[in-house]
């Protein structure tokens, strides 16, 4: 029973509250030698000591100890990470930045009182983005809007630069074309594989991925039949929690894993596959994320210890199918590392290897390769100045290979840069990996295409 003179169920510590604060074990093994600053994107674009991992770390510290207040000036320092993670592979010292922010995001959720406009778009981002019936409800006039060229016609005005709020105007920038297939899930429930079954594995469609490329997961599909593998796909899917994840949300967060978890409990699958980097990411943090939960914990280390990005796992288990060559020409492809896939997940070789077993493939490689590319979950709807420098960097890169095709293997990536090719008047096509492959068993000719 709490009394007059017991201290409060939530206390607060200098700023932090007691639920999970940034360990100060973690900030003290940061010893400010700087290898961070090269490879922080927001830092290279604001140029702020502030906006760099070191510097962030230490205003944590700074109010761990409470020498400063968590307000609107330290909360937008914290609000300008993108969370790509390439200081945590950059530090020689081994600095846990991703586990220090990830504690950070949610005490700045709780802790912090945004402006309205701010707590308006948070709002509808959360309650439309993570489930894929009401973000087709939303996409069904804007479906319209396309069809009817208007989109084209109000783009060409700047007519949403100046009538709306930026983050408004952001997120109609980034919006993609949205295709019939966008308003159902067409993949049935469980797909046998093509000759012999070698492995039973599940699959998650993801919630921005099933609406805006849904064609890259029937793509992925077609790839693991033709490599002997039953594809079992839940129907009461819905999101991994990587969009509330990233942003420190962290009731939702949990809701969505253990949804996720049950969805997949009596699949009896050898492994859960994802085609998005972002999701893949998250997915496997799900012993982490629901750690302290009694019910679920085991459970989740047990998910997540299934989860493979589908490139992991296809390079870890080899492919099976003969693969045809895309054109007569040899075909220059740039691979595009995306942050969650190549700092998070560690996957890089993988994928490469996966494109060079396509006869006449030629890889190339851009510069700043591990550059973020601005997209980041949500962050460019929330932060778009800084988003938009990073893309035109990341697209600028990526055409100076002279390759004919670009291939990303996450959904925010290929939008954002598609977004920013279209605005250098770019037409090079972005591809999953995955489409490359189907093309390639199936005997589909980019040239002819």
């Amino acid at each position: 029973m709490q009394t007059s003179e017991s201290p409060p169920t939530t206390q607060l510590i200098s700023g932090f509250d007691e639920r999970n604060p940034p360990d100060p074990k973690l900030i003290d093994a940061c010893v400010h030698c700087g290898f961070c600053l090269s490879t922080c994107p927001s830092y290279r674009v604001i140029g702020k000591e502030t906006d760099s991992p070191r510097g962030r770390i230490y205003l944590m510290d700074a109010i761990n100890e409470g020498k400063i207040p968590l307000s609107d000036a330290s909360a937008q320092h914290f609000d300008s990470c993108l969370g790509c993670l390439a200081c945590v592979t950059t530090c020689p010292s081994g600095v846990q930045y991703d586990k220090l922010i990830a504690a950070t995001r949610p005490q700045v959720e709780r802790q912090h009182q945004r402006s309205l406009t701010e707590r308006l778009l948070r709002q509808l981002i959360f309650a439309i983005f993570p489930y894929p019936k009401r973000l087709r409800a939303l996409l069904a006039p804007l479906a319209i809007y396309q069809k009817l060229g208007l989109q084209k016609l109000v783009r060409s005005t700047g007519l949403l630069d100046r009538l709306l709020p930026r983050q408004l105007a952001a997120m109609e920038s980034v919006l993609p074309a949205i295709s019939p297939q966008a308003f159902q899930d067409s993949l049935p429930q469980v797909i046998p594989a093509q000759g012999d079954r070698r492995y039973r594995v599940g699959m998650i469609l993801g919630c921005v991925q099933r609406v805006f490329l849904p064609h890259v997961n029937d793509a992925t599909v077609r790839v693991l039949t033709a490599n002997g593998c039953e594809v079992v796909i839940p129907p009461t899917q819905g999101c991994c929690a990587a969009l509330t994840h990233h942003q420190g949300q962290d009731a939702q967060t949990q809701e969505l894993a253990r949804q996720t978890i049950d969805t997949f409990a009596d699949t009896n699958v050898d492994a859960i596959i994802i085609n998005a980097s972002g999701c893949g990411h998250t997915l496997k943090e799900y012993g982490h994320i629901l750690q302290d939960d009694p019910e679920y914990a085991e459970a989740a280390k047990r998910f997540a210890s299934k989860v493979k990005d589908v490139q992991e796992f296809l390079d870890a288990v080899g492919l099976t199918a003969k693969l045809s060559p895309l054109q007569d020409e040899p075909l220059a492809v740039v691979y595009q590392d995306a942050c969650h896939m190549l700092h998070g997940q560690k996957i890089s070789l993988e994928p490469r290897r996966l494109l060079r077993q396509i006869p006449g493939i030629q890889l190339r490689e851009p510069m700043d390769a591990a550059l973020c590319c601005g997209s980041a979950g949500v962050y460019n709807i929330l932060q778009p100045e800084v988003a938009d420098e990073l893309g035109q960097m990341k697209v600028q890169n990526l055409v100076n290979t002279k390759a004919s095709a670009i291939a990303s293997a996450n959904v925010g990536c290929t939008i954002q840069i598609r977004k920013h090719l279209q605005l250098q008047s770019q037409a090079v096509p972005v591809m999953h990996p995955m489409e490359l492959l189907d093309y390639s068993i199936r005997g589909i000719r980019l040239d002819a295409k």
